[in-house]
């Protein structure tokens, strides 16, 4: 055989080794799960470019119709499931909790400014489970809540007389009074009338912890290798901003904390979810931080989001002031004119009752919630979720469907009341609050 022929032969089966092993490649591709399907990213970024930089939330149900109610895009690696149908996160964050009750790891407002200690973004583990029983003694049931029912009371009046007084400072009022009542319940602190030091110190935290978990705020969070490099290289300016806000969000826990204990000293305590838990005797140093904490994750956690709420009432107030009418004309009927509502009236009013609920849905105050992380792989509905995947629920979309809410965009109580022929649209606080174990 010459030369020519032996490696004439030697390079057709080459090839053909190569032809059968990209076949195979292309075959194995073919029956192994893929990605949810998603807008094509580019080599090495992948979407990053796709990513949008404010209301998120409706650029992913934009690629819901496209793609469907779970779909997926990929920045640097790093796999986003998006969910955009209330079933489909129902099926993997309720039915699958223990997969995926972990949070995503956010260097700059998890790491390094300190809020992996809150329970939004703590790690599943003992210590969530601590902080989650901590809550369940103290505000799991209506029983257990109705003991704070005289502080939400006394509050909403000195709020409803802030503002007959003073209504251009309508919304520092309405600040003041979530701050107020969190605060009773969380640490039994009665606020200052003004300029509330705690108050402040409470907002200001939140405020940076917005900021310090914004999607794309630091690049830290893209390459967390920065965050071991020196303070002094250029680029690193990232590094004081969050010794700084770490030093906010320390006091925010700190102060407060404190002042339970000195007013327990001093016997004159009120009850609140801090000071009954400190009365036990046989508290470790890990009790001790645990109760710190989820009593800061109780009230930090309201200041923003029950205040987003309650725009969002007198928001829609304004828009509909029809719904307005029919909601004083029920208090009218069932309270009367001589005083104002309290808890003991609440199971008499439907209607309003139900506006409460439109305005958890019609306006939502966490649209895209925070984000889950898969802890190992996974296969739903024949799509792959890879170990480390973000599963973000596009809740505002879920509360916006057509196929589950008839006219969406409109603020309309009566959905939720049934009526001869028509039949109550779902309620939304079963999806809302968020999904799963967290």
């Amino acid at each position: 055989m010459s030369l020519i022929t032996y490696y004439t032969q030697f390079s057709a089966i080459l090839i053909l080794l190569v032809v059968f092993a990209l076949l195979a490649k292309v075959l194995r591709r073919r029956s192994s799960p893929r990605l949810p399907p998603g807008p094509k990213g580019l080599p090495l970024i992948g979407n990053v470019l796709d990513m949008p930089s404010t209301h998120e939330w409706l650029t992913f149900a934009k690629w819901g119709e496209t793609w469907g109610d779970i779909c997926s895009v990929t920045v640097f690696g790093q796999s986003l499931i998006i969910l955009n149908s209330a079933k489909a996160a129902t099926d993997m964050l309720d039915g699958k909790s223990l997969n995926y009750s972990e949070r995503p790891i956010l260097q700059m407002g998890g790491e390094l400014v300190g809020w992996k200690d809150t329970l939004v973004l703590l790690p599943y583990g003992e210590r969530f489970r601590s902080y989650r029983r901590n809550f369940h003694r103290l505000i799991g049931t209506r029983t257990h809540v109705a003991r704070f029912h005289r502080d939400h009371e006394l509050e909403t009046r000195r709020f409803l007389r802030r503002v007959l007084v003073t209504p251009d400072d309508f919304a520092m009022h309405i600040r003041r009074m979530v701050g107020a009542v969190s605060l009773r319940v969380s640490h039994g602190y009665e606020v200052k009338e003004f300029n509330d030091p705690i108050v402040e110190l409470v907002d200001r935290a939140t405020d940076q912890f917005s900021l310090a978990t914004a999607p794309g705020g630091f690049l830290v969070d893209l390459f967390p290798f920065l965050s071991h490099l020196p303070g002094w290289l250029p680029g690193m300016g990232f590094k004081r901003t969050a010794r700084e806000w770490s030093a906010t969000l320390t006091d925010m826990v700190d102060v407060p904390f404190e002042y339970v204990k000195r007013q327990m000293a001093a016997g004159i305590a009120p009850p609140s979810f801090t000071s009954v838990l400190l009365e036990n005797k046989e508290l470790t140093p890990n009790d001790i931080w645990d109760i710190k904490w989820s009593a800061a994750s109780l009230y930090s956690g309201a200041a923003d989001t029950t205040v987003a709420a309650i725009y969002a009432f007198f928001l829609a107030m304004t828009l509909y002031p029809d719904v307005a009418k029919k909601a004083q004309a029920e208090i009218d009927d069932v309270v009367g004119r001589d005083r104002l509502p309290t808890f003991a009236d609440r199971d008499s009013l439907r209607y309003v009752n139900a506006l409460v609920l439109e305005v958890w849905r019609w306006n939502t105050v966490v649209p895209t919630a925070v984000p889950h992380r898969a802890a190992q792989d996974d296969i739903y509905e024949g799509m792959f979720i890879p170990k480390g995947s973000l599963v973000i629920p596009n809740i505002w979309k879920m509360m916006h469907d057509p196929r589950t809410y008839r006219n969406p965009m409109s603020f309309v109580p009566e959905r939720y009341l049934p009526s001869v022929g028509k039949q109550c649209e779902p309620d939304p606080r079963n999806v809302c609050f968020g999904f799963g174990r967290r």
